[in-house]
């Protein structure tokens, strides 16, 4: 009779595991690859942090668009595990983003980065749809009423949508398969410089815009390649992070952006609380925890990366950790960027950063086979 117990107890477990391996989504009709990279983020919580860089193959401090260059690469000779990349400006019809960046080239960054086996999040700054503006434009509060159901630019809202869209579909591989997307849009949004954000409107009109963005996106134009990031900026409770949180059937990854702004110890203090919320919210709903966004601007501290991030990634479980882009020399005296490059300060100390088995670049990501069932 222990025997049959200890079987059966056995055979419910394998199976749990078995459904552990195959959960879907919040889109349930996501594509295979999809699925697979939504159950691989979650088991690769145990091997460590997937290190990303905004815009990484496009340019960086002194070049622009020279194949296979990368500031990271030039450094420690491999790629970050996860390529970010930005859509502003889809929406109006322009050749290239709001960084500059054509269209046709992110297309190609994306196909190549997939193809090394490399994650890619893109973010999505769109103009103020009622004003025309940019997505800084503050100046009226009723933007998101009148772009969802019933409002005057809805019409305007839909045709950007689908934009958008296209833009998703368009990106397969040379098999001709549907390259998976972290889409994190309306970042940062309990912030109050984006007119999404913040003072800029209540509670439940982001969530019902997020839930609206979503749905038109899957059920009207049938995009099934992609996975849902909510972040916020700097928060200070759970009950503050989930205030704007459009719900478990919306989102796959759960994430904030921070900059650090003041001394070491404060941004590790910040960081350390907010990343513990974020494991304990992550794991009461089921999502996958991320750094959708981090930054030092223009790395003073030559030894911040071993010294202050590390620990931080270390003491907690996160799938990724994006660092914003180095858009380079702006005008004379003005140079900005977040990732070291080749001669930089911080450089030598990056190289120790990366060394450390927690920290993954993209021969690390490739080896987890992110994409393929397992």
């Amino acid at each position: 009779m222990r025997k049959a117990v200890l079987f059966f107890v056995l055979i419910i477990s394998i199976e749990r595991n078995a459904l552990a391996q195959t959960a879907l989504p919040c889109d349930k009709h996501a594509t295979q690859e999809t699925i697979n990279l939504y159950n691989n983020l979650k088991r690769s919580l145990d091997r460590g942090v997937m290190l990303g860089h905004q815009d990484d193959l496009a340019y960086g401090v002194g070049w622009k668009y020279e194949d296979g260059r990368s500031d990271i690469k030039d450094i420690v000779g491999d790629y970050p595990a996860v390529m970010g990349f930005e859509l502003g400006r889809i929406e109006l019809d322009h050749p290239v983003n709001l960084d500059s960046v054509p269209f046709d080239k992110m297309r190609g960054f994306i196909k190549t980065a997939y193809a090394h086996g490399s994650v890619i999040t893109i973010s999505w700054h769109l103009n103020n749809p009622l004003t025309g503006k940019t997505a800084w434009d503050l100046s009226p509060k009723q933007t998101i009423a009148s772009i969802l159901p019933g409002g005057e630019k809805n019409a305007l809202y839909n045709s950007w949508l689908d934009k958008v869209a296209a833009f998703f579909l368009s990106l397969k591989d040379a098999k001709g398969e549907y390259i998976p997307i972290i889409f994190r849009p309306f970042h940062e949004l309990n912030g109050s410089w984006f007119w999404w954000g913040g003072k800029n409107c209540t509670p439940d009109e982001i969530k019902h815009l997020y839930q609206y963005t979503e749905s038109y996106l899957r059920d009207t134009t049938a995009v099934h390649n992609l996975l849902y990031a909510f972040n916020t900026d700097k928060f200070y409770s759970a009950d503050e992070y989930l205030e704007r949180f459009p719900g478990d059937d919306y989102t796959d990854v759960l994430g904030f952006d921070i900059y650090q702004r003041n001394s070491n110890d404060e941004f590790m203090k910040d960081a350390n609380n907010m990343l513990s919320m974020l494991d304990s919210i992550s794991f009461a709903h089921n999502k996958i925890p991320a750094l959708t966004e981090f930054g030092y601007a223009n790395l003073p501290d030559s030894m911040w990366w071993t010294n202050v991030l590390l620990p931080v990634l270390k003491s907690h479980k996160v799938a990724y950790a994006l660092a914003w882009r180095n858009a380079g020399v702006k005008k004379i005296d003005d140079t900005e960027f977040y990732m070291p490059y080749k001669g930089q300060a911080s450089a030598n100390n990056f190289i120790l950063f990366c060394n450390d088995e927690k920290i993954l670049l993209q021969q690390d990501a490739a080896k987890e086979k992110l994409y393929q069932t397992h």
